[in-house]
């Protein structure tokens, strides 16, 4: 499945508010690349969006002289909006997002009670499957199926690089919770396994970082590097293990403070709610949606 031999230049892009890495991946040859989790920015107490983090990677992507070819989302966000939608009327780029996004449509459609909302995954130009293939200029992407974190979550290996969103993070960060509508520790701990079969000299990306113990912000590591030092797969010896973990360490976590805005937008391809007849949008937030969760 990997082309080792193939080496995808990856530029990151830190959000330091949400904690997430947004990644430009380009063909060195013919200077195609994607765009890879974007970020819309949102400050959740006063209602303001606005485009710096993606602009930033489109004044890179323009000083560099690349053409974008794919906006990629890796799986719909809880803890950021999606910037796809913009980059797309900005560069005339594809968007795509896993198949399985239609699961996830048609569970949080009842949340947003929205009995019209579209469920096929049309807002987005592709869906992909696990094993789907596709090109950025002369490299080749692999589409891997990696649920758990999310009903829909998938990672792309493009040349010798693996952008792995939330199943793990650095390998000081351990793995990531399960315990979203539609997440599974099972499904986790098996998609975890099969990244991990990738070659060790796999670069491995991720799609947060939390700066454990305050150090600089980290998002590459290795296939061999995930496995021998990731805090929570070496502690854990069976799904079994990871399961009792993980289960327990999620119900110690409070939601994401973005969880209800950010999915009513990212489940839409990234587009902010239409205008109300006063010109102005607004968010939906269903109250007490989520049962008991633990608050901060």
């Amino acid at each position: 499945m990997l082309e080792a031999a193939i080496r995808p230049d990856v530029h990151a892009f830190f959000d330091k508010r949400t904690s997430s890495v947004q990644y430009v991946v380009a063909d060195p040859i013919t200077q195609h690349c994607a765009i890879i989790d974007s970020v819309l920015d949102f400050d959740e107490k006063s209602g303001a969006t606005a485009t710096v983090n993606a602009d930033r990677i489109l004044e890179f992507v323009e000083a560099n002289g690349l053409k974008v070819e794919w906006v990629l989302e890796t799986h719909p966000h809880a803890d950021h909006f999606s910037a796809a939608d913009y980059l797309r009327s900005r560069t005339g780029a594809s968007t795509a997002i896993g198949s399985h996004i239609v699961e996830v449509q048609t569970l949080w459609k009842k949340f947003y009670n929205w009995p019209d909302f579209p469920t096929d995954g049309s807002q987005w130009d592709r869906l992909f499957s696990g094993g789907d293939r596709f090109n950025i200029g002369k490299l080749t992407g692999n589409v891997m199926f990696s649920p758990g974190h999310t009903l829909a979550s998938i990672t792309y290996v493009i040349g010798n690089a693996a952008f792995i969103h939330d199943t793990m993070f650095m390998p000081d960060g351990g793995t990531a919770r399960c315990d979203f509508p539609g997440g599974s520790a099972e499904h986790l701990w098996q998609s975890i396994e099969s990244i991990l079969a990738l070659p060790d000299e796999t670069r491995v990306f991720v799609g947060h970082d939390y700066q454990p113990g305050g150090r600089e912000p980290l998002w590459e590591s290795t296939v061999g590097d995930q496995r021998r030092q990731n805090i929570h797969i070496s502690q854990c010896k069976s799904q079994a293990d990871f399961v009792a973990m993980r289960t327990a360490r999620d119900k110690t976590l409070p939601m994401p403070r973005l969880i209800l805005a950010a999915l009513q937008v990212n489940m839409n391809g990234g587009r902010l709610p239409e205008p109300e007849t006063n010109g102005e949008r607004f968010l939906k937030i269903p109250l007490n949606a989520l049962g008991d969760t633990r608050w901060d």
